[in-house]
């Protein structure tokens, strides 16, 4: 692993960061289509959708970050040239991802007590609890797909990932209509929200199964590796503040799709078309983070820190030039956009300001997804949680409830407090990101808490000090 020109320095990025970015808006997708048939089943359906989508994404997210320190251990070693011990870490990786899975099962369990505290009208708490208990089946299946995505992305094999996401929204575009609107001649009842969960749940179990035959094919013959304990805990010790930085970077949102819903049930259709709307786009931006991710840790495996710099400078240009884009289209077409969603004119009325001002934070969006990627690849991945938590919960929650109910602007209010929180990240993190990739005299001294140069002796003894708690 060697520095190349700038110029196929930058295309390498883009050829590993369009796949990983079209597999992203892939799975986006299918939550856009699952959201535009159930504006049209009805409007508290598509209401309950978007609360219960916040709160099983909350709930989850910890366990979902614990199998995302892969994204920090796996590119390492490929950078390293330790092809085994980047098997030995996928193991270990499915094994935490049915671990933590069926807690977040568990967990799912308390909903209830969330949707009342929140207040939220009858009929869309009584759907949004169906929706998360049927979603809760496809926790474990996500989590392991996860895992196996890190190991094919390191190893930059991406057409299993563009695979899986068609044939995944394929089938999600036959099950939605048919099982949200029954289909008569087959005997299946008009499930709604039901419905639209049971096809998702399906989608999860799917796509790990064709990663699972990609890998298969990628190793070869080569024998099963098995993790230790200290696998799992190397694992565990990069994902746990990524499982925080998800918590609360997700966990915003659910607050303020759970506020959007104490102000109204109109209020909480327009904000749910309008995060599904931001989510699609910001979804890019997690494409490239991922790619930056990859990219930045072999960088580190092969112990080249002024090219992690590089390769970490190159994803945020393409992740803000993407979200430029983005950001253009939501000012001049928001009106019809919303039109996909919703055919009720007070719906697309309310969803059109809050698209306006994701617009103005579609950059600083962008540029947290990538910068957060590039800080998993260098190992430094408390940054992310600290980032995340002072920029949303320290600047913008204030500010969202300040403007929603002091000030009486309602959900924009709340939008504003949202656009302030991760403008506030974004400064963070490529604060840290910069301070971290600095040219130096001496030798490499970690970004990683200190435990971890970022190479590997290849061997496993069960004593491997990236296992060490700090």
């Amino acid at each position: 692993m060697t520095s190349s020109s700038p110029r196929s320095e930058l295309r390498a990025q883009i050829e590993l960061a369009i796949p990983l970015a079209v597999q992203q808006l892939g799975f986006q997708l299918m939550g856009a289509v699952d959201a535009a048939w159930l504006g049209r089943y009805s409007e508290s359906a598509i209401a309950a959708a978007g609360v219960g989508n916040s709160i099983l994404f909350a709930i989850t997210s910890i366990g979902l970050g614990i199998v995302m320190g892969l994204d920090s251990v796996i590119p390492k070693a490929v950078g390293a040239g330790a092809t085994e011990d980047a098997r030995r870490y996928l193991h270990a990786g499915c094994r935490l991802a049915v671990l933590v899975g069926l807690a977040g099962m568990i967990a799912l369990l308390a909903t209830p007590a969330l949707l009342g505290v929140a207040d939220v009208a009858d009929d869309v708490a009584a759907d949004a609890k169906l929706y998360v208990y049927l979603r809760s089946f496809g926790v474990v299946p996500f989590f392991v797909s996860v895992a196996l995505r890190s190991y094919l992305a390191a190893f930059s094999i991406t057409r299993p990932l563009i695979l899986a996401v068609v044939v995944a929204n394929l089938v999600n575009a036959v099950l939605d209509p048919a099982l949200i609107f029954g289909v008569d001649a087959l005997g299946i009842p008009a499930l709604g929200v039901g419905g639209a969960a049971i096809a998702t749940v399906a989608v999860n179990i799917l796509i790990p199964a064709i990663y699972y035959l990609a890998i298969r094919t990628l190793d070869g013959d080569a024998p099963r590796a098995t993790s230790t304990r200290a696998d799992l805990a190397t694992i565990a010790r990069y994902g746990a503040p990524v499982g925080g930085q998800l918590l609360a970077e997700v966990g915003i949102f659910g607050v303020a799709t759970l506020l959007a819903a104490n102000l109204g049930t109109l209020s909480a259709a327009g904000h749910t078309i309008a995060l599904n709307l931001a989510s699609f786009t910001f979804s890019v931006a997690v494409g490239v983070g991922a790619a930056t991710s990859v990219r930045v840790g072999h960088a580190i495996g092969a112990g080249d820190r002024a090219l992690a710099r590089r390769r970490g400078m190159y994803g945020l240009g393409i992740g803000l030039a993407a979200m430029a884009c983005s950001a253009a289209a939501f000012v001049l077409a928001a009106r019809p956009i919303a039109r996909v969603f919703t055919d009720d004119l007070a719906v697309v009325d309310a969803a059109v300001p809050l698209l306006m001002i994701a617009a103005l934070f579609q950059l600083s969006d962008g540029a947290q997804a990538v910068l957060a990627g590039a800080l998993r690849g260098l190992g430094d991945t408390r940054a992310t949680f600290i980032g995340n938590v002072l920029g949303h919960y320290g600047l913008g929650l204030g500010i969202s409830l300040l403007l929603a109910y002091e000030l009486e602007l309602g959900a924009p209010g709340l939008w504003w407090g949202l656009s302030a929180g991760l403008t506030g990240t974004a400064i963070y993190l490529l604060v840290r990101f910069l301070a971290h990739t600095r040219p130096t005299t001496g030798t490499d001294d970690g970004t990683d808490d200190g435990t971890d140069d970022g190479t590997d002796d290849g061997t496993n003894d069960g004593t491997d000090n990236d296992a060490t708690p700090p």
